[in-house]
Protein backbone atom coordinates (compact mmCIF):
# COMPACT_ATOMS: atom_id res chain seq x y z
CA UNK A 1 0.00 0.00 0.00
CA UNK A 2 1.24 3.89 -0.88
CA UNK A 3 2.42 5.42 2.30
CA UNK A 4 -0.21 8.24 1.83
CA UNK A 5 -2.46 5.48 1.36
CA UNK A 6 -1.78 4.05 4.91
CA UNK A 7 -2.00 7.39 6.36
CA UNK A 8 -5.36 8.42 5.07
CA UNK A 9 -6.88 5.01 5.19
CA UNK A 10 -5.99 4.57 8.98
CA UNK A 11 -8.55 4.60 11.62
CA UNK A 12 -8.83 3.95 15.09
CA UNK A 13 -11.07 0.49 14.93
CA UNK A 14 -13.06 -0.65 18.35
CA UNK A 15 -14.50 -3.64 17.11
CA UNK A 16 -12.48 -6.92 15.42
CA UNK A 17 -13.19 -9.95 14.10
CA UNK A 18 -12.31 -13.39 15.59
CA UNK A 19 -9.15 -13.69 13.06
CA UNK A 20 -6.20 -15.29 13.84
CA UNK A 21 -2.15 -13.48 12.75
CA UNK A 22 0.33 -16.02 11.77
CA UNK A 23 3.45 -16.39 13.22
CA UNK A 24 5.03 -14.69 10.21
CA UNK A 25 2.46 -11.62 10.28
CA UNK A 26 3.94 -11.08 13.58
CA UNK A 27 7.11 -11.46 12.58
CA UNK A 28 6.89 -9.09 9.79
CA UNK A 29 4.79 -6.74 11.88
CA UNK A 30 7.62 -6.39 14.43
CA UNK A 31 10.59 -6.08 12.05
CA UNK A 32 9.15 -3.39 10.66
CA UNK A 33 8.62 -1.89 14.02
CA UNK A 34 12.45 -2.06 15.17
CA UNK A 35 13.06 0.16 11.79
CA UNK A 36 11.40 3.11 13.60
CA UNK A 37 14.39 5.58 14.85
CA UNK A 38 15.78 6.39 18.37
CA UNK A 39 17.94 8.26 19.92
CA UNK A 40 21.98 7.33 19.23
CA UNK A 41 20.50 4.16 18.00
CA UNK A 42 19.53 2.59 21.37
CA UNK A 43 16.82 1.10 20.62
CA UNK A 44 15.35 1.18 23.64
CA UNK A 45 11.52 0.34 23.28
CA UNK A 46 10.63 -3.12 23.99
CA UNK A 47 7.42 -4.95 22.95
CA UNK A 48 5.19 -7.34 24.73
CA UNK A 49 2.70 -9.30 22.19
CA UNK A 50 0.12 -10.82 23.29
CA UNK A 51 -2.51 -13.75 21.54
CA UNK A 52 -3.81 -15.78 24.22
CA UNK A 53 -7.41 -15.12 25.00
CA UNK A 54 -7.18 -15.36 28.52
CA UNK A 55 -4.13 -12.64 28.78
CA UNK A 56 -6.41 -10.50 26.49
CA UNK A 57 -9.16 -10.93 28.19
CA UNK A 58 -7.41 -10.13 31.74
CA UNK A 59 -5.86 -6.65 29.41
CA UNK A 60 -9.73 -5.89 28.49
CA UNK A 61 -10.54 -5.85 32.05
CA UNK A 62 -7.73 -3.53 32.89
CA UNK A 63 -8.39 -1.27 29.83
CA UNK A 64 -12.03 -0.41 31.38
CA UNK A 65 -13.87 -3.06 29.33
CA UNK A 66 -12.55 -1.74 25.92
CA UNK A 67 -13.52 -4.65 23.90
CA UNK A 68 -11.36 -4.08 20.99
CA UNK A 69 -8.68 -5.65 23.60
CA UNK A 70 -10.09 -8.83 24.44
CA UNK A 71 -11.50 -9.38 20.24
CA UNK A 72 -8.16 -8.50 18.56
CA UNK A 73 -5.83 -10.45 16.91
CA UNK A 74 -2.60 -9.53 18.60
CA UNK A 75 -2.24 -6.77 21.91
CA UNK A 76 1.18 -5.13 21.59
CA UNK A 77 2.34 -3.45 25.18
CA UNK A 78 4.98 -0.74 23.86
CA UNK A 79 7.28 -0.88 26.95
CA UNK A 80 10.55 0.66 26.80
CA UNK A 81 13.90 0.34 29.05
CA UNK A 82 14.73 3.38 30.54
CA UNK A 83 18.64 2.08 31.00
CA UNK A 84 18.96 0.57 27.26
CA UNK A 85 21.68 3.45 26.55
CA UNK A 86 23.72 2.07 29.65
CA UNK A 87 23.68 -2.01 28.97
CA UNK A 88 26.71 -2.09 26.88
CA UNK A 89 25.79 0.70 24.05
CA UNK A 90 28.40 -0.43 22.09
CA UNK A 91 26.28 -3.05 21.01
CA UNK A 92 23.71 -0.22 19.03
CA UNK A 93 26.77 0.46 16.40
CA UNK A 94 28.56 -2.86 15.85
CA UNK A 95 28.47 -2.11 12.21
CA UNK A 96 31.06 0.94 12.46
CA UNK A 97 34.89 1.06 13.22
CA UNK A 98 35.46 0.29 16.69
CA UNK A 99 36.97 3.89 17.20
CA UNK A 100 33.90 6.07 16.14
CA UNK A 101 31.67 2.98 17.87
CA UNK A 102 33.71 3.83 21.45
CA UNK A 103 33.15 7.50 20.98
CA UNK A 104 29.34 7.11 20.50
CA UNK A 105 29.16 5.04 23.23
CA UNK A 106 30.79 7.86 25.44
CA UNK A 107 28.26 10.40 24.24
CA UNK A 108 25.53 8.21 24.82
CA UNK A 109 26.45 7.75 28.64
CA UNK A 110 27.63 11.38 28.79
CA UNK A 111 23.78 12.25 27.82
CA UNK A 112 22.03 9.66 30.10
CA UNK A 113 23.98 9.80 32.89
CA UNK A 114 22.17 10.86 35.95
CA UNK A 115 19.17 12.69 33.70
CA UNK A 116 16.01 10.77 34.13
CA UNK A 117 13.90 13.34 32.44
CA UNK A 118 15.50 12.44 29.11
CA UNK A 119 15.35 8.50 29.76
CA UNK A 120 11.84 9.14 30.06
CA UNK A 121 11.08 11.37 27.25
CA UNK A 122 13.28 9.34 25.31
CA UNK A 123 10.91 5.99 26.32
CA UNK A 124 7.92 8.42 24.95
CA UNK A 125 9.23 9.16 22.07
CA UNK A 126 11.29 6.09 20.67
CA UNK A 127 7.88 4.04 21.43
CA UNK A 128 5.89 6.79 19.73
CA UNK A 129 7.67 6.17 16.72
CA UNK A 130 7.65 2.82 17.06
CA UNK A 131 3.38 2.51 17.11
CA UNK A 132 2.94 5.17 14.21
CA UNK A 133 5.41 2.55 12.36
CA UNK A 134 3.13 -0.14 13.48
CA UNK A 135 -0.06 0.68 12.58
CA UNK A 136 0.88 1.84 9.23
CA UNK A 137 2.94 -1.30 8.49
CA UNK A 138 -0.52 -3.17 9.75
CA UNK A 139 -2.46 -1.24 7.11
CA UNK A 140 0.06 -1.94 4.33
CA UNK A 141 -0.70 -5.80 5.22
CA UNK A 142 -4.64 -5.59 5.29
CA UNK A 143 -4.87 -5.23 9.13
CA UNK A 144 -6.27 -2.09 11.37
CA UNK A 145 -5.27 -0.91 15.04
CA UNK A 146 -6.19 1.08 17.41
CA UNK A 147 -3.71 3.30 19.64
CA UNK A 148 -4.59 3.04 23.11
CA UNK A 149 -3.69 4.82 26.32
CA UNK A 150 -6.66 3.94 28.78
CA UNK A 151 -5.93 1.49 30.52
CA UNK A 152 -4.30 0.46 34.07
CA UNK A 153 -0.72 0.76 33.80
CA UNK A 154 0.30 -0.20 37.31
CA UNK A 155 -1.76 -3.28 36.95
CA UNK A 156 -1.01 -3.98 33.72
CA UNK A 157 2.62 -3.31 34.47
CA UNK A 158 1.93 -6.33 37.34
CA UNK A 159 0.24 -8.64 34.81
CA UNK A 160 3.27 -8.74 32.44
CA UNK A 161 5.88 -8.46 35.20
CA UNK A 162 7.70 -5.38 33.58
CA UNK A 163 10.80 -4.60 35.19
CA UNK A 164 11.44 -1.83 37.49
CA UNK A 165 13.60 0.29 34.89
CA UNK A 166 10.83 -0.18 32.42
CA UNK A 167 8.25 1.79 31.34
CA UNK A 168 4.92 1.07 29.36
CA UNK A 169 4.20 4.24 26.87
CA UNK A 170 0.53 2.71 25.53
CA UNK A 171 -0.75 -0.36 23.72
CA UNK A 172 -1.29 -1.16 20.12
CA UNK A 173 -4.24 -3.46 19.15
CA UNK A 174 -4.59 -5.30 15.48
CA UNK A 175 -6.56 -6.96 13.43
CA UNK A 176 -9.60 -7.28 11.22
CA UNK A 177 -12.45 -4.55 11.71
CA UNK A 178 -15.32 -5.71 12.66
CA UNK A 179 -16.99 -2.39 11.86
CA UNK A 180 -15.82 1.04 10.10
CA UNK A 181 -14.58 3.74 12.07
CA UNK A 182 -16.85 6.25 12.74
CA UNK A 183 -16.67 9.63 10.24
CA UNK A 184 -13.44 11.86 11.26
CA UNK A 185 -14.56 14.20 13.61
CA UNK A 186 -12.77 17.06 11.50
CA UNK A 187 -9.03 18.22 11.10
CA UNK A 188 -8.09 21.76 11.96
CA UNK A 189 -6.87 23.12 8.77
CA UNK A 190 -2.99 23.25 8.28
CA UNK A 191 -3.37 27.34 8.44
CA UNK A 192 -4.25 26.98 12.41
CA UNK A 193 -1.32 24.45 12.82
CA UNK A 194 1.47 25.47 10.66
CA UNK A 195 3.59 28.41 11.20
CA UNK A 196 6.54 29.50 9.34
CA UNK A 197 9.68 30.45 10.91
CA UNK A 198 7.73 31.10 14.20
CA UNK A 199 4.66 32.11 15.75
Amino acid sequence: MDTFDAIKSRRSIKSFQNYSMSKEEINQLLEAAILSPTSYNIQNWRFVIVTKQEIKDKLCALSYGQRQVAEASLVIILCADLKAWDKNPERYWINIPEGPRQSIAKAIRQSYTGNPTLEKDEAMRSCGFAAQTIMLAAKAMGYDTCPMEGFDFGKVGNLINLPSDHIISMMVVVGKKAKDASPRGGQLPLSEVVFEDHF
